[in-house]
């Protein structure tokens, strides 16, 4: 299921993949508007299966790190509120549902951004994270390199 989740950088919110146009992609919102449009090859355009997080030993996938969250909030939203938490809180609850998080390399902005995608996947009944992925080299949840 993850692999057709997708984020385009520079616009908000998650994406189902429908379809793939000659040279885009046809992408969903995930919410309840369901508005359909194109993602170019312009567009940064990455899935989350292959998104991982760092930790002190290796990189985790998302799917995993996601799991973790779902199992400390019981499969509901978050308890924190991304929007209004400050640094030390947003470091606080990431390190409940990945203790080794690599503090140097994941910034707050990334943990808001973790917090609102795991959000916008559960309120759209997107819940199934388990699903058996082949393993690759993901990239940081932090898009700015």
């Amino acid at each position: 299921m993850l692999e057709t989740i997708l984020a385009i950088s520079g616009k908000p919110g998650l994406y189902k993949l429908v379809s793939r146009g000659n040279r885009s992609l046809i992408v969903e919102t995930i919410d309840a508007v369901k508005k359909r449009m194109p993602a170019f090859g312009t567009d940064k355009v990455i899935s989350l299966a292959d998104i991982a997080m760092y930790t002190n030993e290796k990189e985790v996938p998302l799917r995993q790190v996601l799991n973790n969250i779902k199992k400390k909030e019981d499969g509901k939203t978050t308890s924190i509120d991304y929007r209004k938490a400050s640094k030390e809180e947003l470091y606080a609850y990431l390190g409940e549902v990945l203790p080794n998080f690599d503090r140097d390399r994941i910034f707050p902005a990334d943990i808001k951004k973790l917090v609102q995608w795991y959000n916008i996947l559960i309120e759209n009944g997107v819940d199934d994270f388990d699903e058996t992925l082949k393993e690759t080299e993901g990239s940081n949840i932090d898009d700015r390199k």
